[in-house]
């Protein structure tokens, strides 16, 4: 009697009892509230929670009134992982028109703008048509992806060849070069498919991934390309909770980037122009869903209230209190996002 079902953090299905729920909220919660220094779930959200993971429903939704847009990542490349062989443009009518997304992206398969940079020219026209051929506002998306811009793969040094040798100074610098190089393809890639192919918008995709001058060169991409088109849409996802000082020092207007958590990432992006942002928090596999999910609620809670644009959490393969495989089980993902939306106040997912 009074067992519930539910799942770790990399999918497998286990029972707990309901004491056991209840003490992986408030762990994962603490959790959470000691590291970004926000607070705690109050009690009234531990008992939502409570009654989501007791509930026998396999899928759960919100409740009449509190649905959200949805925005997604890498569209263009999700029909293709299920081995159906159409088009891009194919790809985004079928989640329009078939799936009723709120919004669209058009991406490389390849999805990083440096990569993206070399084929723009063909992803010109299929903006165009794009655009052309559907209703919901479209976005061109991509990774920052700042390790592609190092040895062997790019021009700079790579500090990670330079770390173990004590050179802190050149491999800082090197990360800054990285930057620079990052900062032109971002803008570059963001002008040709806004001004001259019709996107609506942009999508800095899993942002600072590599660390804090990742997310560096971002913001500068996002601060010229905000000026050069103060109308443009610009949402960021981020690729984690915590920013990885890979270089250290580097800030952004005046800011120490390393170690900034969600509630304070978001407070930057809106300064440089970003109009939705998309905090990230990993799931931990060997934790529970409700450890991960509360520890999830309690980031994403505070940088809701801290900003002032639209929020748009990243749940997925891996984030958000979803568990960490390849198709997320709809168990997971459906308690993941009701909860986020209700007790989080979001704007979307």
């Amino acid at each position: 009697m009074g067992k519930i079902m539910t799942r770790m953090g990399d999918g497998v299905r286990v029972e707990m009892t309901a004491d056991e729920v209840r003490k992986d909220l408030e762990a994962g919660s603490q959790d959470a509230a000691e590291r970004a220094n926000v607070p705690v779930l109050i009690d009234d959200e531990i008992n939502y929670l409570m009654d989501l993971f007791q509930s026998k429903d396999r899928v759960v939704g919100v409740e009449t009134g509190k649905e959200v847009c949805l925005s997604y990542d890498n569209m263009t490349s999700k029909i293709k992982r299920a081995h159906i062989p159409i088009s891009k443009i194919q790809q985004l009518l079928l989640f329009e028109r078939g799936l009723g997304a709120d919004t669209l992206e058009l991406t490389h398969i390849d999805y990083s703008f440096k990569q993206c940079k070399h084929v723009v020219q063909y992803e010109k026209p299929n903006m165009e048509q794009a655009v052309l051929q559907t209703i919901a506002p479209i976005f061109y998306g991509a990774m920052p992806n700042l390790g592609l811009y190092s040895e062997p793969d790019g021009p700079v040094t790579n500090p990670g060849d330079l770390l173990p040798q004590g050179k802190l100074a050149e491999a800082q610098q090197a990360y800054e070069e990285m930057a620079e190089y990052a900062i032109k393809d971002m803008v570059y890639v963001g002008s040709e498919l806004y001004e001259k192919a019709g996107a609506d918008g942009i999508n800095f995709d899993t942002t600072a991934a590599s660390g804090d001058a990742e997310f560096y060169a971002a913001l500068k991409a996002v601060e010229i390309l905000h000026e050069k088109y103060p109308d443009m849409g610009i949402e960021m996802g981020m690729s984690g909770e915590f920013i990885l000082g890979m270089h250290g020092d580097i800030a952004y207007d005046g800011v120490r980037l390393a170690g900034l958590f969600p509630q304070d990432q978001v407070k930057l992006a809106q300064k440089a122009g970003v109009t939705i942002f998309g905090p990230a928090i990993n799931i931990l596999t060997n934790d529970s869903l409700p450890y991960n999910l509360a520890r999830s609620l309690v980031f994403t809670k505070a940088c809701s209230e801290a900003s002032d644009i639209p929020i748009h959490a990243n749940l997925g393969m891996g984030v958000g209190g979803v568990p960490l495989t390849l198709t997320p089980p709809l168990d997971a993902l459906s308690r993941a996002s009701k909860a986020h939306v209700e007790i989080c106040r979001l704007d979307g997912l």
